[in-house]
């Protein structure tokens, strides 16, 4: 599986490679902004593992300009502590971050955990429709009226456990643990803020009502059009 690894830092590049293809991944590393976004858009990469500083640019930017085009996934590196980037790199669409010095094991178990999340298609049906929503599992695609969303590989695995269970009330740790393959942390908003995206890509339903429901110091509850007109 070909990963492609954007960080400016050499020498963590070559310990890094050495452990990912020790863990059976091939992996090409960049060490500029230019060539990061031009190597994320080739289309010949699984997965980008993206550093936020860069000579020639910012690993924000670029993945705002990766988002414009492409679903890969994207695994940010950010510096101990900046939490700044991360919640705008979270925001902007990517799937996950880890904050650098990163131990190679944990980066290697959150990039497959990420590669993962694009082929949990273990159900038994391929397609849901919910009100004027879409859902093939298969294709890992949504279409809204008509039109198909632009989500990220983490935004459709959270609306897939959703479609699944429509109506029910899904606990927060459950949604992460099925959704991004791992529990939430203290203070981790990775999923709070993977939310908050998807219900801005979703918007209202066509009867105007929020499609997901926080229901407050338990969990998430995806709603219809009919439940909610029952009440």
């Amino acid at each position: 599986m070909h990963i492609l690894l954007v960080d400016d830092d050499t020498e963590l590049c070559a310990l890094l490679v050495r452990y990912l293809e020790r863990e059976l991944f091939k992996v090409t590393a960049v060490h500029t902004a230019e060539d990061g976004l031009r190597e994320s858009l080739s289309g010949r990469y699984k997965a980008v593992i993206l550093d936020v500083m860069l000579p020639g640019g910012n690993g924000i930017e670029i993945l705002a300009n990766i988002r414009k085009r492409s679903d890969i996934p994207v695994l940010m590196l950010t510096a101990k502590g900046d939490e700044v980037y991360r919640i705008e790199g979270l925001e902007i669409g990517a799937d996950d971050y880890i904050a650098k010095p990163c131990n190679p094991r944990e980066l290697s178990a959150r990039l497959r955990s990420i590669l993962r999340r694009g082929h949990s298609t273990s159900v038994a049906e391929a397609v849901k429709e919910i009100d004027d929503l879409t859902v093939d599992f298969d294709q890992h695609k949504v279409i809204k009226a008509g039109e198909e969303l632009e989500l990220t590989v983490t935004e459709f695995n959270i609306l897939a456990v959703f479609a699944r269970e429509v109506g029910k009330v899904i606990d927060k740790n459950r949604l992460a643990e099925q959704s991004m393959q791992r529990s939430l942390t203290l203070f981790d908003r990775s999923l709070d803020m993977h939310l908050s995206n998807l219900r801005k890509k979703l918007g209202d339903s066509p009867e105007g009502h929020p499609r997901i429901k926080t229901i407050r110091g338990v969990g998430y509850m995806y709603v219809t059009d009919q439940e909610a007109a029952n009440g």
